[in-house]
Order: C-alpha cells, then sequence, then structure tokens
C-alpha cells in the first residue's frame, strides 16, 4: 500500500476511535456508491446519521487538511449522500461532518472535528 493510503487509513482508524468515544455508533465505513466513497457513516447519541469526511496530513505545509473538500469534493459527496439516504430509505435528521487529523504515526496526532458543514 502506497504510503498516502497508509496515512489515510490510520486517519480513518483514528477518526472512528474518537467518534466511537463520543459514544457515536459506526454504522459504515469506505460506503462506495460508483466512484465516489463516504468515508464513515454514524450514528450520534440523538439517532442523528452522520456522514463524516477524513483529511489526514502529516503536517500544515500545505494548508489545514479540511481546506481540501473543495467544491468539487462537496459535489461528489453531496451525490454519494444522496445516494445513501434513497438506498437505505433515510428519514432521521442527517448532518455532514469533517474530521481533520495532522500528524504521523511517531507523534500525537491533532483531531479536529467540524460539525454540521453546509454542504454546497
Amino acid at each position: 500500500m502506497a504510503a498516502h493510503n497508509e496515512l489515510g487509513k490510520w486517519g480513518e482508524d483514528l477518526a472512528i476511535a474518537y467518534l466511537q468515544e463520543k459514544d457515536y455508533t459506526i454504522i459504515e465505513r469506505d460506503w462506495k456508491s460508483g466512484r465516489r466513497d463516504i468515508d464513515i457513516i454514524a450514528k450520534d447519541e440523538t439517532g442523528t446519521i452522520v456522514f463524516v469526511e477524513v483529511k489526514t496530513r502529516r503536517n500544515r505545509v500545505f494548508g489545514e487538511p479540511e481546506e481540501a473538500v473543495d467544491y468539487r469534493k462537496m459535489q461528489s459527496l453531496q451525490q454519494a449522500i444522496n445516494h445513501y439516504i434513497k438506498f437505505h430509505h433515510i428519514n432521521s435528521e442527517v448532518r455532514f461532518d469533517i474530521i481533520s487529523i495532522v500528524g504521523t504515526t511517531d507523534s500525537e496526532p491533532e483531531i479536529n472535528h467540524i460539525m454540521d458543514v453546509a454542504i454546497i
């Protein structure tokens, strides 16, 4: 596996552990809709379905990880989320979050959970 893929998987593993620590129930991981994917689908303590995009970076040389969720990525996520909602007949509240992680396996990572991000 390429180094950037390993970093991404490590970041997703951290994000899942973080969410579980906050009493979220993980429903799915890496859900695919064609070429689009949703990193994590979870349910929070209120029953809201939470779609989570995880962005992991070794450092901030090129900015904050969440800045990589640009207009095109948002469009892609919106289509995947809409497909998931229709496919699973979701009638509960939903929201979109971003979890950004900065660090490596050799350091203490910084985790930033940005809740209820507006999808364009």
